[in-house]
């Protein structure tokens, strides 16, 4: 088949050429390393006071199920890509499936909107993460740093951190998971072990019958935000020790390791408030009442420590997002969908260097604009990407899910129809109804602010569109290139 018949198809040519540049270095990755990447990028200490506040407020007490029950979806989805993961390895994370799966022109439309999901995602908790370090430093050092200079210094500062390399990154990720994992423990324990709380280790947040209030869509997506940068376990793959075997390990590892986590803490902190006044309290001072819950059980001392190892959560999360997006682009530069330039590795580490450095340019010119239009950190910034974000990668998980079909039903390499065609599809329809809450429930996860925002979404179909005719008509493109 000529590559002008197979591009006119859709199909996936995998010409090599003799001077492609060097890859990424293989081998350097195991299972712990790039699960704590994947909780990096999740940030168990944001995501705890960030947005378990907003899941008590819309479903009450019921937090920890429905945390419980995303990770199962989750898992669900991870059914059907584990077991295509072993016939793929490549850093294009979930574009690299829908290649495979659906053709060049799906994959390509796949990446328009993995691009869009990425940085609109990354450049809202870059400015949410502004706002939490300027007031942690003028609250506990009396040091007004305007949080501009904060923003693009410490994004500067984490860009350096990629492009130097994922084992430096690695050493910084370690630490501050540790530390912010650790302080949740302390919570944790001090809870259980201490009686409970107002509820005493009630088991009630796992109630079924009180599961399906009026916020439970509410409740539902920000749980399922918490669980933004699981594709991290593929996009690493490349460069892990024995990938068949690594990345399943990594991938179900995080699912189960966050989803226990949340839980559990959510569980504990819903006891130590009470299971009839978590929903009020969580509502009255959805800022505060973790650190009033950390104060009233074991002492003003971790609340200070967690409001410290908010910022540091932030700073580990975004380590995390730009090692793995970074990727995702070199990746995409190497299969010619975006500039060659993008696809070399630097000759020395073997790291995406070039990629790397133009995400913190792409990141740091959205901010910019932003702040010189004046728009709110907060209001405007953080929560019409996030919002935006969310949906497209929700969009990207049931493409990702029809290529995981499509594939086995082409290749017929698998033959349990539990893994080839049930699984993908019950995940289909998981992220279906997610979407559909999404959609719904927009103007609230916007927190009422809507309008304008709204529009942010008809960047989903063009991104994509785009994407779709990129593939129709760039020659040359190559997901398979450098499989190993």
């Amino acid at each position: 088949m000529s590559s002008t018949h197979a591009r006119a198809t859709g199909d996936i040519t995998s010409s090599h050429s003799s001077n492609e540049p060097a890859g990424l270095r293989s081998g350097r990755l195991g299972v712990v390393a790039i699960i704590f990447f994947v909780v990096a990028a999740v940030a168990p200490m944001a995501a705890i006071v960030g947005a378990s506040p907003v899941v008590f407020s819309a479903n009450g007490v019921t937090a920890p199920l429905i945390y419980l029950l995303a990770a199962l979806l989750f898992a669900i989805f991870s059914v059907g890509y584990v077991a295509m993961s072993k016939h793929i390895t490549n850093a294009g994370g979930f574009v690299a499936y829908i290649a495979r799966g659906l053709g060049v022109r799906a994959a390509t439309a796949g990446a328009g909107l993995a691009i869009l999901t990425y940085t609109a995602l990354q450049a809202a908790l870059w400015s949410q993460f502004s706002v939490f370090a300027h007031q942690l430093i003028a609250d506990k050092l009396g040091v007004d740093i305007p949080r501009w200079i904060l923003m693009f210094g410490c994004l500067a500062a984490v860009t350096a951190l990629t492009v130097i390399g994922v084992d430096v990154s690695l050493k910084v990720l370690g630490a501050l998971v540790a530390l912010e994992i650790g302080a949740l423990v302390i919570l944790d324990a001090a809870i259980i072990f201490g009686g409970g709380g107002a509820s005493g280790n009630s088991l009630a947040a796992f109630n079924p019958s009180d599961l399906f209030g009026p916020g439970l869509g509410v409740a539902f997506l920000f749980c399922i935000t918490c669980f933004t940068g699981f594709e991290a376990t593929v996009v690493f793959s490349e460069e892990a020790k024995n990938p068949r075997r690594t990345i399943p390990r990594a991938v179900y590892g995080s699912i189960a390791f966050i989803g226990i986590f949340y839980a559990l803490t959510t569980w504990a902190i819903g006891n130590s408030v009470g299971s009839d006044t978590i929903q009020a309290t969580a509502t009255e001072d959805p800022a505060g009442f973790i650190f009033a819950v950390a104060t009233d059980e074991v002492g003003p001392w971790l609340s200070t420590s967690i409001e410290i190892l908010v910022v540091t959560s932030f700073l580990a999360m975004l380590i995390g997002f730009q090692n793995m997006f970074s990727r995702y682009l070199y990746a995409l530069g190497r299969a010619g969908v975006l500039p060659r330039q993008l696809g070399h590795a630097h000759p020395v580490r073997a790291t995406p260097a070039f990629a790397a450095a133009s995400v913190g340019v792409l990141l740091g010119a959205i901010l910019a604009i932003f702040q010189l239009a004046g728009a709110d950190p907060i209001t405007v910034t953080f929560s019409w990407l996030l919002s935006l974000g969310t949906v497209s990668l929700i969009v990207i998980l049931i493409l990702t899910s029809i290529s995981i079909i499509t594939f086995f039903a082409r290749e017929r390499i698998e033959h349990n129809v539990m893994v080839t065609k049930v699984a993908p599809a019950v995940s289909i329809l998981g992220f279906g109804l997610v979407l559909y809450l999404a959609l719904a429930n927009y103007d609230a996860l916007l927190g009422g602010q809507g309008g304008t925002a709204q529009w942010l979404l008809l960047l989903i179909p063009v991104a994509a569109l785009t994407g779709f005719v990129w593939g129709a008509v760039r020659p040359g493109i190559d997901y398979q290139a450098q499989l190993v």
